[in-house]
């Protein structure tokens, strides 16, 4: 079942407002709610927020939920005269929780906004329809982009069926990524990052659910690939090489960029993370899978060395992050 939302769409100041404030809200789950999508929910009553709440961990309540259960006793009985506001289709399936659109239903609110549709096979416009099929009230499609680039991720996973592939690298003011070195014997790779961005690294680590590198940055620098500088759970190792073979406690290891995706979507991994080295990102570019990058500009001139991936004149709108900004 598919559900086109543009024939329903609409958008008022204030309904976007509130839709805003949905998807602050959604954001606060980045790193809980993987691999379910970030969600958040606000409940209006006559232009009063009277509970709101967001899908905190991947298990728990939904955000419909959270903001029903965060509403004051003496206001529960002004929930049939509410909007509630959602950034993403409630869901109309059972899963690990019940399903939020029944919970609405029972709670006979008067409208709901949603911001866009889920894609998730399971929902896909049943969630909207069976609120309409109750009476309710349903305008979809406030803020969409917005709630649609929140869940890109969520998003690729279910319908280009692979994880979201960020690439991250630094390089030299000359556009060298490390000079060069044939063994561990020739030393430490060259640092281009300060305190401050090697926190932010271990920030963006945090929010992936996989991470690669190829096989001579393996062997040469022998990479933690953890979050010890950021809270959060250390991503899945994965080493691109035709050469190396899976070990007890080490990376998975694959063949090929199509492998290493086809494999992590089938573990139901959404995001992956790619660090590199150079001929390993640039595998990733020239094979056209990637979706975001982030690109560290270090003051420092190498002279030669290896050189840094290059990215296309033409991004196709892929989001590029220079120094993190």
């Amino acid at each position: 079942m598919s559900y086109n939302p543009t024939s329903a769409s609409c958008g008022s100041a204030a309904d976007e407002l509130y839709m805003r404030r949905c998807l602050e809200l959604a954001r606060h789950g980045l790193q809980g709610a993987p691999p379910n999508p970030m969600v958040g929910a606000v409940i209006v009553h006559r232009g009063r927020i009277i509970g709101e709440g967001w899908h905190r961990r991947c298990g728990g309540p939904h955000a419909e939920v959270n903001a029903v259960a965060s509403v004051a006793a003496a206001d529960a009985r002004l929930l049939p005269e509410s909007t509630i506001y959602v950034s993403l289709e409630p869901c109309s399936h059972w899963g690990r929780t019940p399903p939020c659109a029944e919970l609405l239903v029972q709670k006979r609110f008067r409208r709901v906004v949603v911001g866009c549709v889920d894609p998730f096979a399971e929902v896909q416009g049943r969630g909207i329809a069976r609120l309409r099929e109750a009476g309710i009230e349903v305008d979809v499609g406030v803020l969409e982009a917005e709630c649609l680039r929140l869940n890109r991720r969520f998003i690729t996973f279910h319908t280009r069926r692979r994880p979201w592939v960020t690439l991250k690298w630094a390089e030299s003011a000359d556009g060298y990524i490390d000079r060069w070195r044939d063994s561990r014997a020739d030393g430490d790779p060259v640092h281009f990052s300060s305190e401050w961005t090697q926190t932010l690294v271990h920030r963006l680590r945090a929010t992936h659910q996989a991470i690669a590198v190829g096989r001579r940055t393996w062997q040469l620098d022998a990479p933690a690939l953890t979050t010890r500088l950021w809270p959060g759970t250390s991503p899945l190792r994965c080493v691109l090489s035709t050469t190396m073979t899976a070990t007890p406690g080490g990376p998975e290891v694959f063949a090929s960029p199509a492998e290493m995706l086809a494999a992590l979507h089938r573990r139901g991994v959404q995001s992956l993370l790619v660090e590199g080295g150079g001929q390993t990102l640039q595998t990733f570019i020239d094979s056209g899978i990637w979706d975001e990058a982030y690109v560290e500009r270090s003051d420092i001139v190498l002279g030669g060395g290896v050189a840094a991936p290059r990215l296309p004149a033409d991004t196709k709108g892929r989001p590029l992050h220079v120094n993190f900004a």
